[in-house]
């Protein structure tokens, strides 16, 4: 019976098709289709890899990948997915380059170091609380999801489908974010996080939404 849990879990939840909102404003001619698209991209990948993975034993790539390189793997695939869609933005092509999507054409070969034009794209099992590495003006987005961690394992938690569970996004300005505290003993990154009030912007720009906003 668990294997069979296992084996449903490998199959992502589709989206759900009333979720998006037309109403969102996005920038550089994006569109509700172009984020659709790459995000029912990304559940036929994973869905795919889970499957080959279970075929052969292997756990999911949800439980099997530390969670900050999943999220961080949801994120990428999103920003290397959404341009394939959308003719007028493309991925930075600068090493580590900020933001992670930029409009086609206004940078030479499509690459630069830093900018406050274009799209950050972020992933996170969160509802809030995201995170940046400094204050910044940038247009933000967030997708978050729902899914199972490695921890699970050991807790028996049970299997459950990888889900989307909201996109939201929003042009953000410094003030809209705050320094993240750290113990003297911490050796994380120092980072910002995203305040109340740019909380606030982005969920009122909704963009999918397969739960109650106000949760």
């Amino acid at each position: 019976m668990a294997d069979d849990f296992e084996l449903i879990a490998c199959t992502p939840r589709p989206l759900n098709p009333d979720g998006f909102n037309p109403k969102t404003k996005l920038p550089y001619d994006l569109k509700v289709e172009h984020i659709r698209s790459a995000m029912s991209e990304f559940l036929d990948f994973l869905g795919f890899i889970n499957q080959q993975l279970n075929s052969r034993e292997i756990q999911r790539f949800e439980n099997m990948l530390m969670p900050a390189n999943f999220s961080s793997m949801v994120g990428e695939f999103m920003a290397a997915g959404t341009p394939r869609y959308c003719p007028t933005i493309v991925k930075n092509r600068y090493h580590n380059g900020h933001p992670d999507l930029i409009p086609i054409g206004m940078f030479e070969n499509n690459a630069v170091q830093h900018s406050d034009q274009g799209i950050e794209m972020k992933a996170s099992r969160y509802l809030r609380g995201w995170q940046g590495h400094n204050p910044e003006d940038i247009w933000l987005m967030v997708f978050v999801f729902d899914s199972n961690r490695p921890a699970d394992i050991v807790k028996n938690i049970a299997p459950r489908p990888f889900r989307f569970v909201k996109v939201v996004g929003a042009r953000l300005q410094k003030s809209d974010w705050i320094f993240s505290g750290r113990s003297a003993q911490s050796r994380r990154t120092i980072t910002a996080s995203v305040t109340k009030l740019g909380y606030e912007k982005m969920l009122a720009n909704w963009i999918y939404n397969d739960i109650d906003l106000h949760v």
